[in-house]
C-alpha cells in the first residue's frame, strides 16, 4: 500500500488528448495537465504529461510511488483493424462458429445488411479433432499427431498470433492447454490465446470472439506495455505501472500482457469511477455519468454508488445503434454506452441535404480546423468556438491558439452554404445534432436497463463535458448536473480512486434447487485463491475484500441477472434467499417476476479487489448560498432563446462554496470551460463542485 504523503501519477491516453493528473495523499491534487495524443509514439505524449506535472508541482519521478495508466490502444486496434493477423483453431466440425453466429440478422429486413467483421476469415478458421463435454469429460481425446498438419496451415495463413476455443473448454481446459504448449514449443515467436483463460464460460461463439480479440490486439499491446515501461523507467520511475481495465480496477503489467482484453474501454471506466466517488460524496443515489472528450461520448448509470456492470458488451458495431451488429465480448466490464460524439466529431451535409454530425472524428492529427493543425472539416468544436463558448484567449492553457476566421470558413463552406442557412444558424444545428444524439444515446441506455433518466443527477467531465451537459441534460430530460473539480482529467483522476482487483466468471450449470453445495463451495474457493493472486502481484501488502455473486434466470431463458452471493460457505440455507433476490431484480428490470418458474444459475463470479486507496469519501454540510459579485461579459449565441447576448464570463478559481449565479454564464478554468445555459441555475457547494439546476420560465432569482 502506498506510504502517507506518497505520490500518485495517473496517465490517461484518450484519442484526442492525453490527461496526466499527479495526486499526493495529504496534499490532495498537485497538478493536471492536458497534452495532445501522439499516435504514432503515445508514449511520448505521455512522457511529456508527466514531465509538465512534476516540475509545475516540484517533484522528481523518482518520488512517485503509485503509477495507473490507461489507454485507448486496444480499442482503436480493434475499432480500426490493426492488429494481428489471428488464425483460430476450434474443435473439428464447429468451423463454422463465425458464420452461424446467433443464427439471426441483426436488422431482418434490410437488403443491404452489412454483416459484423470477426476479424477471421473462413479461410484462417481451423479445426483438431478432440471432444469434451458440458461437464469436463473427455468424450474424444487431442489428436497430438494431427498438430503437425495445424501448424503447417497456421504458418501459411501468415498467422501471427492464433485463438484456440475448443468446444466445452470452460468447464475442462486440459485439451486447450496442452495443444498450446505444443504450438508454442513448436513457433515460439507466436501469441496464443485460448478460451479457458481469456473467458470461460458457455456460449462458444462468445467465447470465440473474445478469445480472437485478445489474439487480435496481444502482439501490439504487449509490445506497447513493455516500450512504455521502459520509456518511464528510463525517466527515473522506480515503482510498478498498474493498468486500469474496464472493470474498474487496476492490474499489473504482467496480467495486462496476457489479457489485454480487459484494457478495453479502460479510460472511460475510470470516468465512471470518479462519477461513483462524487455521487457517494455527494450522497446521490441515482446519477447519470457523462463523460465528453475530443473523439467520442460516454454515459453509465450509477446507483448507490455502484456503477452498472455487464459481461458482455460489443465493439466496432456495423450499425452503432442496433444490437448484435458488431463484435460480443465476455468480459468483466463496467456497463456504459459509447457514441462516436466528442469534440473532433466533424459536421458534414450529406447527399439528401441533411446535417450530419459524427461518427467520424478529426482526433488530435489533425484536429478540429481551429486548431490550425491541417484540419480542414468542421467540427463541433469549432461550433463551439463560433458559438462563443470557448474564449480563445483562455483555451487549453494556452497551448495553441484558437484560429476562428478559418473555423469560420470551413463552417460556412462545408455546413452553412450546403444548407441555405446563416453561420450562426449552422453552427447552432451542429451543437444541438451532437447533444440530441448523446441525449437519445442516454435515454436508450436507461430504457435497456429499466430505469428512467428524469430523476437523476448527470455528473458531467471530460475535455467536452461541462461545455455540453445543460443542453445534453435539458434533452434528456434531467434537471440537475453536477461538474466536479478537476474535470477535464476526470478518467485520469478516477484511476486514482479504482482498487486493484481482479474478477474471474466461471460456467457450472445447476438448477437452484439442485445446488451440488461441496461442488460449488469448492469452485469459489479455487476461484478466490486465484484472483486473489492475481491483486497481490500489484498490491502485496493490501487486504483483499471478496465479493461473489451468480448469475441466475429463468429455467430456458436466453440471458441472465447477476446476484450478489452471501459471505461464507453455501447451504440449503441460502437456497431461499437467492430465489427472492432474483426475483426482486427481475421485478426491477422486466416490471414484475413469473411466478411459479424454476430458476437455473449459468456462471459463478468473484471479485478480489483492495480498499480504495484514498479512503471513503466523508460527507460535508451544505454552504450558506449567496450570490457573486460583479464579473465580466461576453458576448455568445444564446441556445435559449437562439440568438447573440452577453453572458457572464467568471473564473471558477475564483468561486467559493455558495457562489450561485443564472444564465447564460462561461465558467473557465485551464482545461475546460462550463457552460450555464440561459434556463440553468449554478451554485457550488462546500466540495467546489459546481451544481446546474434547472429553472422553470419566470422562476429567475438571483
Amino acid at each position: 500500500m502506498q506510504k502517507a504523503s506518497s505520490l500518485s501519477l495517473a496517465i490517461d491516453i484518450g484519442g484526442t488528448f492525453t490527461d496526466t493528473v499527479l495526486m499526493e495523499r495529504d496534499a490532495g491534487l498537485l497538478a493536471s495537465n492536458k497534452t495532445l495524443t501522439t499516435h504514432a509514439n503515445p508514449a511520448g505524449g505521455a512522457l511529456v504529461g508527466a514531465r509538465r506535472a512534476l516540475a509545475s508541482a516540484g517533484r522528481n519521478i523518482s518520488e512517485v510511488a503509485s503509477f495507473i495508466h490507461g489507454t485507448t490502444l486496444a480499442t482503436n486496434a480493434l475499432l480500426e483493424r490493426k492488429g494481428a493477423t489471428v488464425a483460430a483453431v476450434t474443435t473439428e466440425g464447429f468451423r463454422d462458429i463465425l458464420e452461424i453466429a446467433y443464427e439471426r440478422r441483426y436488422s431482418q429486413y434490410d437488403l443491404s445488411l452489412r454483416k459484423p467483421d470477426y476479424l477471421v476469415p473462413r479461410e484462417r478458421c481451423l479445426t483438431i479433432r478432440e471432444r469434451m463435454s458440458a461437464r469436463g469429460e473427455p468424450l474424444i481425446p487431442l489428436d497430438e499427431d494431427a498438430v503437425a498438419e495445424l501448424l503447417h496451415q497456421i504458418d501459411a495463413s501468415s498467422a501471427e498470433a492464433v485463438a484456440i476455443c475448443l468446444l466445452h473448454a470452460y468447464a475442462n481446459p486440459n485439451h486447450e492447454e496442452r495443444l498450446r504448449k505444443m504450438i508454442t514449443a513448436a513457433r515460439p515467436g507466436l501469441a496464443v490465446s485460448i478460451s479457458s483463460e481469456v473467458s470461460p464460460e458457455a456460449r462458444e461463439f462468445d467465447r470465440l470472439c473474445t478469445t480472437i480479440a485478445n489474439a487480435y490486439v496481444q502482439p501490439l499491446m504487449a509490445n506497447y506495455l513493455a516500450d512504455f515501461a521502459e520509456s518511464f523507467a528510463a525517466e527515473g520511475l522506480s515503482c510498478p505501472i498498474l493498468m486500469m481495465t474496464a472493470g474498474g480496477g487496476m492490474t499489473t503489467l504482467e496480467t495486462a500482457r496476457r489479457f489485454p482484453i480487459r484494457l478495453v474501454e479502460s479510460g472511460p471506466a475510470g470516468g465512471a469511477i470518479l462519477a461513483s466517488r462524487v455521487a457517494m460524496e455527494c450522497g446521490l443515489d441515482q446519477v447519470l455519468s457523462f463523460d465528453m472528450g475530443g473523439t467520442t461520448a460516454k454515459l453509465c448509470l450509477i446507483d448507490g454508488g455502484r456503477p452498472q456492470t455487464s459481461r458482455q458488451f460489443e465493439v466496432s458495431r456495423a450499425e452503432r445503434f442496433i444490437k448484435g451488429s458488431g463484435m460480443p465480448l465476455r468480459i468483466p466490464v463496467i456497463e456504459m454506452i459509447e457514441i462516436g460524439a466528442g469534440g473532433g466529431s466533424i459536421a458534414s451535409v450529406d447527399r439528401l441535404g441533411r446535417l450530419v454530425v459524427g461518427p467520424r472524428s478529426a482526433g488530435s492529427e489533425p484536429g478540429p480546423v481551429a486548431f490550425a493543425r491541417g484540419g480542414e472539416e468542421p467540427t463541433v468544436t469549432d461550433a463551439d468556438a463560433l458559438l462563443g463558448y470557448l474564449r480563445p484567449d483562455l483555451f487549453a492553457e494556452g497551448q495553441f491558439d484558437l484560429n476562428l476566421p478559418a473555423a469560420r470558413a470551413a463552417m460556412e463552406e462545408r455546413v452553412a452554404s450546403p444548407l441555405g442557412c446563416d453561420l450562426m444558424s449552422a453552427a447552432d444545428g451542429v451543437g444541438r445534432i451532437v447533444d440530441e444524439n448523446m441525449a437519445s444515446a442516454g435515454r436508450m441506455h436507461a430504457v435497456e436497463s429499466g430505469k428512467d433518466l428524469a430523476q437523476r443527477t448527470m455528473i458531467a467531465f471530460g475535455g467536452n463535458g461541462p461545455l455540453h451537459a445543460c443542453r445534453v441534460a435539458r434533452s434528456a430530460g434531467v434537471k440537475q448536473v453536477l461538474i466536479p473539480t478537476n474535470p477535464s482529467v476526470g478518467s485520469a483522476l478516477g484511476f486514482l480512486y479504482a482498487p486493484v482487483s481482479f474478477e474471474l466468471v466461471r460456467s457450472r450449470y445447476s438448477l437452484l434447487g439442485q445446488l451440488d453445495f461441496e461442488g460449488v463451495n469448492a469452485l469459489l474457493s479455487e476461484m478466490q485463491e486465484e484472483a486473489s493472486a492475481v491483486v497481490r502481484q500489484g498490491a502485496p501488502d493490501a487486504p483483499i475484500g471478496i465479493r461473489r455473486s451468480a448469475y441466475m434466470r429463468y429455467l430456458g431463458q436466453g440471458h441472465e441477472i447477476e446476484i450478489e452471493l452471501p459471505p461464507g460457505r453455501l447451504s440449503q440455507a441460502v437456497v431461499g434467499p437467492m430465489a427472492r433476490a432474483f426475483e426482486a431484480a427481475y421485478a426491477e428490470q422486466f416490471s414484475r417476476p413469473v411466478p411459479g418458474m424454476e430458476i437455473e444459475i449459468m456462471n459463478w463470479a468473484l471479485r478480489a479487489a483492495t480498499p480504495p486507496p484514498f479512503g471513503e469519501p466523508r460527507p460535508c454540510a451544505p454552504p450558506h448560498p449567496h450570490p457573486i459579485g460583479e464579473s465580466e461579459s461576453c458576448d455568445i449565441y444564446c441556445d435559449v432563446e437562439r440568438r447573440r447576448r452577453p453572458a457572464r464570463l467568471v473564473a471558477r478559481g475564483g468561486l467559493s462554496p455558495g457562489h450561485r449565479l443564472i444564465g447564460p454564464a462561461l465558467i473557465t478554468e485551464a482545461q475546460t470551460t462550463t457552460f450555464v445555459a440561459g434556463d440553468f441555475c449554478a451554485e457550488v457547494d462546500a466540495r467546489g463542485n459546481l451544481i446546474l439546476t434547472r429553472i422553470e420560465v419566470g422562476g429567475r432569482h438571483e
